[in-house]
C-alpha cells in the first residue's frame, strides 16, 4: 500500500533513507498529553524516514527568508494498527521534526497524506511552528477513484516545481487541498497555488458551518419544545444552504458538473 504510492510519487533513489523512527523521538523531544502517548502507544505499529530530499540528493535549492526555512523535505511512512486519532498523531508528528513533513499514513491497505505549513517562530528563530495542516482521505492506490488518481498523478514529483523546496512542498500541499476540496465538488483539478490558498479559506468556513449543523442537530435530539425544534430546523436549514453555497464557489468555471 505504502510502497506502491511511493512508487507513484518517482522520488529519485538518492534521495532513499529508509531508516526507522523510534517512538522514544516524540516521547523525548514533545509534551505530549496523555492522549497523544496512548495513539503513539497503541495505534502507531512503524515509523521510517523514508526520503530525504536535500540539495546533495536532488537538483533543487534550499528556500529561507524572514518567515519560512524550507532548506530539505522530510518523507516519513507511519503504519497504523488503529486510525481513528490520524490527525492527532499527525499533528504532533509535524510539530516534534522541524523540516517540512510529509506523512504518509498506512492501514488497512489504503493511505492518507499529511501535510503542515511551518514558519519560523519569531520569539525563537531557532524553531518553526505549525500555522496549518492538511489530511487528505483514505487513498486505495491500487483502486484509487477518479479523484484519488487525479491527485496521484498531480503529486508526482515530475509535476511539481523545482525551483526551491518551498515551491515545491507549496504545490505538494496544494494538491492535497485539491482532493478535500473533491470531496466536496466531486471533481479534482490541479490548480495552481494562488487558487488553491483561495479554496483553503473556503474548505475553512465550509468546515466551521459543518461544526455548527452537528451541534445544532445535538441540540436538536435532546430538544422537546417544538418552538425551540422548529428555530433549530431553521438553523440547520440556514448553514446547509451556506454550505451548498460555498461548495459552489470551490467549483472551477470549466468545471461542468
Amino acid at each position: 500500500m505504502i510502497d506502491r504510492f511511493l512508487a507513484h510519487l518517482n522520488i529519485p533513489s538518492a534521495c532513499l533513507l529508509d531508516k526507522p523512527v523510534y517512538k522514544k523521538m516524540f516521547l523525548d523531544h514533545m509534551e505530549l498529553d496523555m492522549t497523544d502517548k496512548k495513539a503513539l502507544s497503541e495505534d502507531v505499529e512503524r515509523i521510517r524516514w523514508q526520503y530525504a530530499l536535500k540539495p546533495e540528493t536532488i537538483n533543487i535549492a534550499p528556500f529561507q527568508d524572514g518567515e519560512r526555512e524550507y532548506l530539505e523535505v522530510a518523507i516519513l511512512t507511519v503504519e497504523l494498527t488503529e486510525p481513528a486519532r490520524i490527525k492527532r498523531i499527525a499533528n504532533f508528528m509535524h510539530k516534534a521534526i522541524p523540516y517540512p513533513l510529509i506523512v504518509i499514513f498506512g492501514h488497512g491497505g489504503k493511505v492518507a497524506v499529511s501535510v503542515a505549513e511551518k514558519r519560523i517562530n519569531q520569539a525563537d528563530k531557532s524553531k518553526l511552528v505549525v500555522v496549518d495542516s492538511w489530511l487528505t482521505e483514505w487513498i486505495d492506490s491500487a483502486k484509487p477513484s477518479k479523484t484519488q488518481a487525479g491527485f496521484i498523478e498531480a503529486v508526482k514529483l515530475q509535476k511539481l516545481p523545482s525551483t526551491n523546496f518551498y515551491a515545491l512542498y507549496e504545490a505538494f500541499q496544494g494538491q492535497v487541498v485539491g482532493l478535500n476540496t473533491a470531496a466536496r465538488t466531486g471533481v479534482f483539478e490541479a490548480v495552481p497555488v494562488e487558487v488553491a490558498h483561495e479554496r483553503v479559506g473556503i474548505l475553512r468556513k465550509i468546515d466551521a458551518l459543518d461544526r455548527e449543523v452537528a451541534e445544532f442537530r445535538s441540540t436538536l435530539k435532546r430538544e422537546k419544545q417544538m418552538s425551540r425544534k422548529i428555530v433549530l430546523n431553521s438553523e440547520i436549514r440556514s448553514r446547509k444552504d451556506a454550505i451548498l453555497a460555498f461548495e459552489n464557489q470551490l467549483k472551477l468555471p470549466n468545471n461542468n458538473q
